[in-house]
């Protein structure tokens, strides 16, 4: 760790570091760090296992690139980072570290918000901003992607009691949603298409809640399914010499089906293997 803290150092050394490092900011080198997290997550649900520990390395170094730019704006040290998250596990898991009896993971989901909601309540206070209109969906991050922050919403709403009970209630809903967006198009209003279409999309994350689906992993596996069999149509369509142009979309839908048939059958013949 002393080796990396120092190879940061050198890059953002004044006079001898490396111009880009030299150059880079708080704000500059966000948009690097997220790369760094879905390169991240690539590589774990593709199971690719050789090269985890230099995608994990290469998220470390974004923290460390953080601890520097700090340590010479004289904010905090990387040091300083350890210490705060040892603090905080320690202190929000108190039936590891302390002598409270916790025997599920429900119990300790909640025995978490607590804890958190009594810093957030202690910090407000020891800086005199104590908000009386203090509401639920406070200290919310609002620059996450739009899926994990629909459900963010929706689960803390959910703590007051705030949603359906009922999973035929949460499929009412969704029709309800389908029905307005179906309004929406035949009045061929782009606002309110995209109103309604916004509104289709945060109760179809209700509904991943209330399966307890994560809706962002739910659209990856979905993304990477619908690649998966185009490509296989693509190559089914190359050995017949025929290309997309040549083919109404029913003939397409062949195709399509016929890809989804070859994964099921490539699975199966895994299996067995």
């Amino acid at each position: 760790m002393e080796k990396l803290l120092n190879i940061m150092a050198q890059l953002r050394d004044p006079d001898n570091g490396c111009p880009w490092d030299k150059k880079q900011t708080f704000d500059s080198i966000i948009a690097h760090t997220i790369e760094e997290v879905y390169e991240l997550i690539e590589v774990i649900e593709h199971k690719k296992w050789d090269e985890l520990s230099g995608e994990l390395g290469d998220l470390l170094f974004q923290v460390v690139f953080y601890a520097q730019i700090a340590k010479e704006q004289g904010y905090f040290e990387f040091n300083d980072i350890v210490e705060e998250i040892c603090q905080k596990m320690e202190r929000r898991h108190p039936h590891v570290f302390g002598n409270e009896i916790i025997t599920s993971i429900e119990q300790q989901k909640k025995r978490w918000d607590e804890i958190k909601a009594n810093e957030k309540l202690s910090q407000k206070e020891n800086t005199a901003s104590l908000n009386p209109s203090a509401s639920i969906l406070d200290n919310i991050n609002h620059f996450l992607p739009a899926l994990p922050l629909a459900n963010k919403l929706q689960d803390r709403a959910a703590k007051v009691k705030f949603d359906w009970i009922e999973i035929e209630d949460v499929f009412d809903k969704l029709q309800e949603e389908i029905n307005e967006v179906k309004e929406a198009i035949e009045l061929n209003d782009s606002d309110f298409i995209e109103d309604e279409i916004g509104d289709l999309i945060f109760m179809a994350v209700n509904l991943a809640r209330h399966n307890n689906v994560d809706p962002e992993k739910a659209l990856r596996r979905s993304n990477r399914k619908f690649e998966q069999r185009f490509r296989i149509m693509e190559s089914l369509m190359a050995h017949t010499n025929t290309s997309f142009k040549d083919l109404n979309l029913n003939e397409m839908e062949t195709y399509w089906q016929q890809a989804k048939k070859a994964i099921r059958s490539n699975i199966t013949n895994s299996d067995r293997c």
